[in-house]
């Protein structure tokens, strides 16, 4: 076993000797016996230039890239030569780190469709800072993490110090940006001793403080590595300053939240500004099957295209901490070290969305998806304020009488659309007027009429595929590869996106160059046929991507059309009966990740205890609490039946959600007690819009390791309030009472509608229970 200080030794002689041979080799290159390549004809040093990273400093090569009558000279392979060898010759390059970094933007800007940067104003430019993360993606999330941070600044990961060891390994791995940490010393500076000499440098260290990637409602854990590094680096920093760059004495932490609106479903619109590279144009769509995917937790359901969301924190600086770290009183440096994690965890649960369990994120889920049908409406800036404001509504006990069925309307409308693969935007979209009603009485042409549409769509789109089955077949073997890698994590949210990415891309990276010798070896691999191959490579990439991304929707929607239309035009004898219904009416809860300490989980104090409406004198039922546990993933993957004998059922649940939705805010505007009523709120949204804070308890202290922590304060908000923010922001409060379009479907094979269906949960509930023999009251 080597050291953290050894082998970082061993890597500098490792990567002194690479150095010299490559020195030797650009010298030797220099000479005026190396026959110069014909100007213009060097397709791969071309190539080469495009993906070479930025050089950290000005290149000591004269005539690089020197433009005369004759095209560019010296050849373009003899300049890549020179300019890698000089910048392996330059100490702290990072040439693999910038390597990886170009290929991960490739992937991250293809994956995803829209990655939005918040708070970007809060990451300073220089001097060290500890970055910490949240880590729920896999490999997507330092990717992600990488290529859209700031100012692009090189970010150091911690690695096993045993893996720095072998020397060629030591090198690869500093080349890539990582720092040892020697898990097994027992002395915290000999642990972090490469993350002090980074820090000292003025550079980036990002850390994950969860400890593992993983599925869950909410945050779980955060540890406390990250906080101990910070304060351990400011009194090593303080006692050695001939060893700091000035400028490095005080770190600061800056917590990066990353929020998927659909974790691992594909394609998005990318709102950063990107360094371009011409060489994007090679790499297509990353190799996910363009069908419906998983969302986030669940995310089959969830709206939008894939998104992602980082939003940073304002930095936390040492001052408040510090003084306490170094005093001599005992126990008092672990007692600042968890001040430091919990003000941190914080800052990360602010910016996250947290639900207390898995029916309450789903069912505040499908009203996001309900109020907001239209996938692009909500501002990715309030994206995570409008979830968490509609996770606290679903929090609070005894909100409205009848809150157990609205939840209970939403999570089968959300579990019906999982089985069918299916989404509300989907179905909000497509236009599905009476005319299609097989039991009404139409006119046979205004029924022929809307078929017409639904088989001109078709037909067009018919049309332009022989001028895509190409590009699409080219591509097919990374779709399916994609499709494996995911299929073999099924059971973990966190790692398909991985797979996706990583299997297609490697398929790609072995499809590219075979097409481009392919075409070549057309051309007699003459110079000109390489240029000629590369560009139609190019183009065949780049025309791939555009119609994937013009006809991707309008596929999914047809597809949809045609599901739905066999599913209302079959006999209705053919549908699901109801006992065989119900296994599809519950949605699919992820399996808890075994590397999860529960035992150690910090407990939080949850919005449930809070505020019942002071007006409000009604007792509450029975099953209204929304603390419940949630219920227990099943070990058996269920077996999804064909969509058609589903659609009805998802049809009558979507008038059920969106009815039983509007009387839940027709409650909260106007129902008794509406005037003053409180509802649940996260402490920072209660700040932040006019609430208030639960006065602390003497009680609320979570211990850890024998160390008193105050748990997350627990606050309240207006609930008129709640409902003029969700419609300022867009949320479609109003309609959601009036007729939706579709709802015919809801009808029973007799053209009589499913009394079930059309009933409102306050109808229900004035139900009166009639002995036989009696007579019914008469109401008025």
């Amino acid at each position: 076993m080597v050291d953290g200080e050894h082998a970082t030794g061993a890597c500098r002689v490792s990567g002194a000797c690479t150095r010299a041979v490559l020195i030797a080799v650009w010298r030797l290159s220099q000479s005026s016996h190396a026959p110069p390549a014909p100007a213009g004809t060097d397709p791969f040093g071309l190539l080469a230039v495009v993906l070479l990273p930025r050089s950290p400093a000005p290149l000591p090569i004269p005539g690089l890239l020197q433009l005369s009558d004759g095209g560019w000279t010296p050849s373009l392979s003899l300049c890549l030569l020179r300019t890698t060898t000089s910048l392996l010759a330059m100490p702290d390059a990072y040439i693999l780190h910038r390597v990886l970094r170009r290929v991960a933007t490739w992937a991250v800007v293809a994956f995803f469709t829209e990655i939005h940067i918040i708070g970007s104003e809060n990451v300073p430019k220089d001097g060290p800072i500890i970055v910490t993360a949240t880590h729920h993606n896999m490999m997507i999330d330092p990717a992600v993490l990488s290529t859209m941070f700031p100012y692009q600044r090189i970010l150091h990961f911690w690695a096993k110090a045993s893996l720095f060891a072998n020397p060629l390994a030591g090198y690869i791995l500093t080349s890539a940006g990582n720092i040892p940490v020697d898990r097994k010393a027992s002395d915290r500076r000999q642990l972090f001793g490469g993350t002090f000499k980074t820090l000292a440098r003025g550079e980036a260290v990002a850390v994950f403080p969860e400890g593992t990637s993983y599925t869950e409602p909410r945050i779980v854990q955060v540890k406390d590595g990250a906080a101990w590094a910070a304060l351990e680096y400011a009194k090593w920093a303080r006692e050695n300053p001939s060893r700091v760059r000035p400028g490095a004495e005080r770190p600061r932490i800056v917590t990066a939240a990353i929020v998927y609106t659909n974790k691992t479903k594909y394609r998005s619109n990318v709102r950063p500004s990107l360094p371009f590279s011409p060489f994007l144009l090679f790499l297509p769509t990353p190799p996910t099957r363009p069908l419906l995917e998983n969302a986030d937790a669940d995310p089959v359901c969830a709206s939008g295209p894939l998104q992602a969301i980082m939003e940073y924190g304002p930095p936390i600086n040492m001052d408040p901490y510090l003084d306490q770290f170094l005093s001599s009183e005992e126990g008092a440096p672990r007692t600042a070290v968890k001040r430091l994690t919990a003000a941190l965890e914080q800052q990360l649960v602010e910016t996250t969305i947290n639900a207390p369990d898995w029916d309450t994120l789903y069912a505040a889920r499908m009203a996001r998806d309900l109020l907001w049908e239209d996938e692009k409406a909500i501002s990715l800036d309030e994206f995570v304020p409008v979830s968490q404001t509609l996770v606290d509504l679903f929090c609070t006990p005894d909100l409205v009488p009848n809150l157990t069925a609205i939840k209970r309307h939403l999570l089968t409308y959300y579990s019906l659309l999982q089985s069918t693969n299916l989404t509300n935007s989907v179905l909000s979209s497509l236009p599905l007027p009476d005319t299609l009603d097989p039991h009404r009485p139409t006119p046979l042409p205004s029924r022929l009429f809307t078929l017409s549409l639904l088989v001109r769509d078709t037909l067009a789109l018919l049309l332009g595929l022989p001028f895509f089955l190409g590009p699409l077949l080219l591509h097919v073997p990374a779709y399916i590869f994609a499709r494996v890698g995911a299929r073999l994590a099924e059971d973990e949210e966190e790692t398909q996106a991985q797979n996706k990415v990583v299997f297609g891309l490697l398929l790609l990276l072995l499809i590219y160059p075979a097409t481009f010798f392919f075409f070549w070896a057309f051309l007699w691999y003459t110079p000109l046929g390489a240029l000629a191959s590369g560009a139609l490579v190019v183009l065949v990439a780049s025309y791939h991507n555009k119609l994937v991304n013009d006809n991707y929707e309008r596929v999914k929607r047809l597809v949809a059309a045609w599901r739905i239309l066999v599913g209302v035009w079959i006999p209705k004898r053919w549908d699901l009966s109801l006992n065989a219904l119900s296994q599809y009416t519950v949605p699919a809860v992820p399996a808890e990740n075994e590397w999860i300490d529960r035992s150690k989980v910090k407990p939080r104090k949850s919005p449930a205890v809070v505020v019942p409406a002071p007006q409000s004198t009604e007792t509450p039922s029975a099953g209204s609490s929304s603390s419940s546990p949630a219920p227990a993933s099943s070990s058996r993957k269920r077996r999804r039946p064909p969509s058609r004998r589903l659609i009805r059922h998802v049809l009558r649940a979507r008038v059920e959600a969106a009815k039983a939705l509007a009387s839940l805010f027709a409650q909260l505007e106007r129902g008794a007690g509406a005037e003053g009523k409180r509802v649940a709120a996260s402490a920072h949204l209660a700040r932040a819009y006019g609430g208030g804070i639960e006065p602390p308890s003497p009680h609320d202290l979570a211990t850890a390791d024998g160390v008193g922590v105050p748990l997350e304060p627990v606050g309240w908000r207006h609930a008129r309030e709640v409902v003029a923010f969700l419609r300022k922001r867009g949320a479609r409060i109003a309609q959601l009472g009036e007729r939706v379009e579709g709802d015919w479907a809801a009808l029973s094979s007799e053209g009589e509608q499913d009394s079930d269906a059309v009933m409102t949960d306050a109808e229900k509930d004035s139900l009166v229970f009639v002995p036989p023999g009696q007579r019914s009251p008469i109401r008025e």
